[in-house]
């Protein structure tokens, strides 16, 4: 009987000192930034250029996904700009930008909704999904419409401090890796193409 309680001892303290390893947090993402590889991307792609539609949350999707990040063990993560639809928006702005693909002019119009955004730091496994349905318009006619998701898994340490800063910096890779997917995507290229 005297293990039993000694080891229930040894969990407890065990426990109370990873509580405080994790600790709450509320991290802001950093603003986007162009990736070499998207504006490579972009500029090998040969496309017409393009501006920014309406970029927001999906029919049908809960409201908190746009605002709030739950999963980091009881850390937060907000968007730079205010929600997570608005930093998808922010990261294609960026990208097109760099590549000199932008122009708020433009005939062409991209747009998007937010239908997936998750992130979970596990012990053992992580995992994190984003997805959005894009568009493009030109003069008021839909020319494309197509839902597209990414998502990534890794080691996630047992470690609250190792583990959520891992899983934020997984998590906002995603949307680099997102808009990339976009960019790659055959049928949106061709509406784009010069």
């Amino acid at each position: 009987m005297k293990s039993v309680t000694q080891c229930l001892f040894i969990r407890s303290v065990i426990l109370a000192f990873c509580a405080t390893l994790v600790g709450c947090a509320s991290v802001t993402m950093p603003p986007p930034t162009a990736s070499a590889s998207n504006v490579e991307k972009l500029r090998a792609a040969n496309l017409a250029p393009a501006g920014l539609g309406k970029f927001g949350l999906a029919a049908g999707v809960n409201p908190e996904i746009d605002q709030t990040l739950g999963g980091l063990r009881g850390s937060s993560v907000r968007a730079a700009s205010g929600s997570f639809s608005q930093q998808l928006k922010d990261v294609i702005l960026t990208e097109l930008n760099a590549a000199g693909l932008y122009d708020e002019k433009s005939p062409f119009q991209i747009g998007a909704q937010l239908t997936d955004s998750q992130v979970d730091a596990a012990i053992g496994t992580g995992t994190a999904r984003l997805g959005a349905n894009f568009t493009v318009d030109k003069a008021g006619q839909r020319l494309f419409e197509k839902t597209l998701s990414v998502d990534s898994r890794w080691d996630s340490s047992f470690v609250g401090a190792i583990a959520i800063p891992e899983a934020m910096n997984q998590y906002t890779a995603l949307y680099k890796e997102l808009a990339g997917k976009l960019f790659d995507d055959r049928d949106f290229r061709s509406i784009l193409a010069r």
